[in-house]
């Protein structure tokens, strides 16, 4: 067998490399984001420090879903404004080319993380007299809450309207969710237009690795009748 000539594996290197850079930002762009999670909102669903794969795909070909984990982007300065960074700027240009690439995870700085617990056309009250919350009339069940926490220490009735969700974080009492923003613009709701895509998987750490569930007593909640 012939070996590669050395100058011809030299005009190869940098075409490999460019053609990994260029698959890479083609699947980050049209179909996974990785991001970091960066606070407890989420707990035991999801771990401080956990990174995770948002299917972005899904977004195309069906509708956001009661009881998903989405990712969106700040829809009404809910973090306020972000922090300047304090790297040095050679170092700050290679995290940020870095996390364009995804070789490394989004540190979610102007992203938010949480499950989709009312679509448009849905009416969402907290709380009837067992302490759940009701979509449309229907009581649900949330056993993916925080051991611990009620569904939610504040009351509000709400009614989305369509191209908005109304979103909750798992740990109710460590979350400023849709609960929390109500005199925004959006009146606590998220457009669909800010949403990135569907939280998937767990890929690291290793012994987090895991599928993301949906809230299925959430899923299974019969639309709004006209």
């Amino acid at each position: 067998m012939r070996l590669p000539k050395k100058g011809s594996l030299l005009r190869e290197v940098p075409i490999i490399i460019v053609s990994a850079l260029v698959v890479s930002i083609v699947i980050k762009t049209f179909f996974l984001h990785f991001f970091f999670i960066p606070s407890g909102s989420m707990e035991n669903t999801l771990q401080v420090g956990d990174r995770i794969a948002v299917n972005k795909l899904a977004n195309f070909v069906s509708d956001i879903r009661r009881g998903e984990v989405v990712v969106f982007r700040d829809p009404a300065k809910w973090l306020g404004d972000p922090a300047p960074s304090t790297a040095s700027k050679p170092m700050h240009a290679l995290q940020t080319g870095l996390e364009a690439v995804g070789i490394l995870p989004d540190p979610a700085k102007q992203y938010l993380i949480k499950r989709v617990v009312g679509v448009g056309g849905d009416t969402v009250i907290c709380c009837d007299k067992k302490g759940h919350l009701t979509v449309n009339g229907t009581s649900v069940t949330e056993p993916y809450i925080f051991a611990g926490n009620a569904p939610s220490d504040s009351t509000f009735n709400v009614t989305i309207p369509k191209g908005f969700i109304w979103v909750m974080g798992d740990h109710r009492g460590a979350s400023a969710d849709s609960r929390f923003h109500t005199d925004d613009i959006h009146k606590g709701m998220v457009p669909l237009k800010s949403v990135v895509g569907r939280a998937v998987i767990v890929v690291w750490p290793f012994n987090h690795i895991k599928f993301l569930s949906v809230g299925h007593d959430l899923s299974r909640v019969p639309v709004k009748s006209a």
